[in-house]
């Protein structure tokens, strides 16, 4: 059956509002893939908090169109499958990457990210952005080595003073 102009524009509204949140965007042809591979594609997507669809291409144009995804719609052409990371900047591309290894007819087209679009060959850079708690904890153990390295540092001067005190005392015991 037909999708009517409501439905259209339901869809429309809907990816919409997802790529207004969203921090990345991964489009790949899924030509080939079986009912059962898109279904698997989408529960790892649900567990990693990334909003897949599958849109038709004018749909997606429109719906893209007033985002910082618009720089898209070259790259919409073929049969597409969606990927918005909602929560991590590289999220969806880990999935599609992910997922490619498992499946070589999943092909990555393009990759949008903070208003730029790139293409497949950047997709093991933007999976290995961090997470939002990775990048955290980079940031204190950054923060932390400074303040580490001038504890160890106060510390050694008495630890110095105590060995040359014991070595003076394990001198005068041998004399």
């Amino acid at each position: 059956m037909a999708l009517g102009l409501e439905g259209k524009k339901a869809i429309v509204s809907e990816v919409n509002d997802i790529a207004k949140d969203a921090l990345s965007a991964v489009v790949a042809e899924y030509r080939g893939l079986t009912v059962e591979d898109m279904t698997a594609l989408r529960v790892k997507a649900r567990e990693a908090n990334v909003y897949v669809r599958v849109v038709r291409n004018t749909l997606a144009r429109r719906a893209v169109e007033d985002t910082e995804f618009a720089c898209m719609q070259e790259a919409l052409t073929g049969p597409l499958v969606y990927a918005f990371s909602i929560d991590a900047p590289g999220a969806a591309a880990r999935l599609f990457k992910d997922f490619a290894k498992e499946n070589d007819k999943l092909a990555v087209t393009g990759i949008a990210i903070g208003g730029e679009l790139h293409g497949p060959e950047r997709l093991d850079a933007v999976a290995a952005l961090p997470t939002k708690d990775e990048a955290i904890a980079s940031l204190m153990m950054v923060m932390n080595g400074p303040i580490t390295k001038l504890a160890r540092t106060l510390n050694e001067v008495p630890s110095k003073i105590t060995r040359v005190m014991a070595a003076v005392r394990d001198q005068k015991e041998a004399a």
